[in-house]
């Protein structure tokens, strides 16, 4: 496993926002955070020269550098950095480095400026029209980001990945998605990820296509497919979705869900689901009644197939 296998806590999917840049002239600094891949065409030219799917500052004709500030989607642990170049040629930087604060509440971008940055990212070389990949060390939990460039040029996405850790205040004495990715919530395995991501089914907000969800190949032996998923805390969980929306030829024919609060201890498992017809295109909810704690739970589908959202509401607590 990888720092990219993380989630991206800069995502716009999160709620992840560029708030200020001191440039922006050729391309637009909130494509940074945008959760699809850089687009390009060649034949696209706009009243400033050619249109990039990716944020561009003009070419610097005095000291200094350029620079954005990202607010996180996710406060949390970074892990690692990817500043991506796709499509930027003759025109990347070829230096980058990146810092991070921590600022509570909803800072303005004046409040950003006087805040107090630490490095995570030295100034280092990048290549242009790469993913430039750069591990971080830091334990520390942030709420943004600074990329700065050297002098100028233009980036595609920047993506952080780590860890979610938000303000454990937000969830204290509440009830909560403990499955949700913006809190915390992990995929910590899972058996086949040929079509699409596990992670997805953490992901805030209702799927817009099937792509969005967490899908399989076909099973022809055997057993059923499945994903561990690290909830954002330990709580009693009392309400599950379990989301095959978009998914229609190919939804799973059953599912049924086992928690635990200690996952290497194999008969610390219970069933928190049994095995439950699922339909296609379909939200299901599910009202538990069970008081044991847990810290992790497993989805199992049968056979196979995809499912869009797994939600777990609970409270917290042990």
């Amino acid at each position: 496993m990888t720092f990219t296998d993380l989630t991206d806590l800069a995502s716009r999917v999160l709620g992840g926002g560029v708030v200020a840049a001191n440039d922006e002239f050729f391309a637009a600094m909130d494509n940074l955070v945008n959760p699809e891949p850089s687009g390009h065409e060649t034949w696209t030219y706009g009243p400033k020269g050619k249109v990039y799917d990716g944020w561009e500052t003009r070419r610097r004709r005095s000291p200094g550098h350029d620079w954005a500030i990202v607010r996180l989607g996710a406060p949390g642990r970074i892990h690692g950095v990817v500043v991506d170049t796709a499509h930027f040629t003759g025109n990347y930087p070829p230096h980058v480095s990146v810092d991070a604060a921590e600022l509570p509440g909803h800072p303005s971008p004046d409040e950003l400026a006087a805040a107090a940055w630490t490095g995570i990212v030295a100034k280092s070389p990048v290549r242009g029209d790469h993913r430039n990949h750069f591990p971080v060390a830091d334990p520390a939990r942030y709420t943004h980001v600074r990329l700065n460039i050297f002098p100028d040029g233009g980036v595609a996405r920047l993506r952080v990945h780590g860890e979610a850790r938000p303000d454990p205040a937000l969830l204290h004495g509440l009830t909560a998605n403990l499955a949700a990715m913006e809190l915390g919530a992990v995929v910590a395995g899972c058996s086949d990820r040929f079509y699409g991501s596990p992670g997805n089914l953490l992901l805030p907000d209702r799927p817009r296509r099937m792509s969005e969800g967490w899908e399989t190949a076909r099973r022809r032996e055997p057993g059923n497919e499945w994903v561990l998923v690290r909830l954002a805390a330990a709580g009693r969980i009392r309400l599950v979705e379990l989301d095959t929306t978009h998914f229609k030829g190919n939804a799973p024919g059953a599912a049924s869900l086992r928690a635990t609060a200690d996952p290497a201890d194999e008969s610390a498992w219970f069933d928190l689901l049994a095995r439950t017809p699922t339909q296609p295109d379909t939200r299901h909810f599910f009202r538990l009644d069970s008081d044991r704690p847990a810290s992790h739970v497993r989805l199992d589908i049968y056979p196979d197939g995809g499912m869009s959202r797994l939600r777990l509401w609970g409270e917290t607590g042990p």
